[in-house]
């Protein structure tokens, strides 16, 4: 491919030359980004004229290591940020657009391609080039948001998970709403380590305001109870419901031995306080 590389000694003559012509060029094709050129500098530290020359530089040197990994750490950046994808298209399609406008003057001046043979090479590995970086981009992007959401979501979880100490001997732990496979990991985790750092004998656990467990959420339930026997605590369940009940009675759940179940919160606390 000749004309690739004719092509990426003229284009960096260009902007040795007409630098500024391309920032303006850039920003005019892309005027929803150019009003945000500054409120996106300050917010993500992120130069999009400096990082549209570093992409076009990549494609043209073929670098495609660099060009994949320069497109998961925008991807990052943009998603740490929340600038939206709408925006980051606009702009990428924008280089696109002036990137050819480069091309084009720069052939019509020094006759790079000879026949249509030669543009429509020059055409396919430039946009191949632009297409794998919007595609690494866009799944390094959503990546980064399912972690954060996942982090949250872990987040949202943990303090969903009151574990409140009632004396030095006695905690409580109070669920409420629907207990999913998500969830019940997230409980497990909080149970077996506030056991470990502050050695309470009694755990009660109190299910009146669960509104749904399943039956594989229930059978990991009963696996928790275990390991709360397990670590020298006694659990004791109260405000267990009909409904709730009837599933773990179908389901055969046995609980274990040292386990007790209670009416409610109320009469539970008097007894151990």
């Amino acid at each position: 491919m000749n004309n690739i590389n004719d092509l990426r000694e003229e284009i960096k003559n260009y902007f040795k030359d007409n630098g500024g012509i391309f920032d303006e060029t850039l920003l005019s094709q892309a005027v929803n980004v150019s009003g945000k050129i500054t409120e996106i500098l300050e917010k993500g530290n992120i130069d999009l004229l400096r990082n549209a020359r570093k992409l076009i530089f990549f494609i043209i040197n073929q670098n495609d290591k660099d060009l994949i990994a320069f497109a998961e750490e925008e991807g990052i950046a943009w998603a740490g940020h929340s600038l939206t994808l709408s925006l980051k298209l606009e702009w990428i399609q924008a280089i696109r657009r002036t990137l050819w406008q480069i091309i084009g003057k720069i052939d019509e001046d020094k006759n790079l391609t000879d026949g249509k043979k030669d543009f429509y090479e020059m055409e396919e590995f430039i946009n191949e080039q632009i297409d794998q970086f919007l595609n690494s981009f866009f799944l390094s992007y959503s990546k980064y948001k399912d972690q954060m959401l996942h982090k949250q979501r872990e987040m949202v979880e943990h303090l969903s998970v009151p574990i409140i100490p009632v004396s030095e001997t006695v905690s409580v732990l109070p669920l409420i709403g629907t207990i999913d496979s998500f969830r019940i990991v997230i409980i497990e985790e909080k149970v077996l380590n506030e056991i470990a750092n502050t050695r309470f004998q009694n755990l009660v656990i109190d299910l009146s305001g669960v509104a749904m467990m399943d039956k594989d959420v229930i059978d990991y339930f009963q696996k928790i109870l275990t390991g709360v026997a397990m670590m020298g605590c006694k659990a004791i369940l109260t405000g267990l419901r009909p409904d709730l009940v009837r599933k773990m009675v179908h389901g055969g759940i046995l609980f274990e031995k040292d386990t007790q179940t209670r009416g409610t919160l109320k009469e539970t606390l008097k007894d151990y306080l």
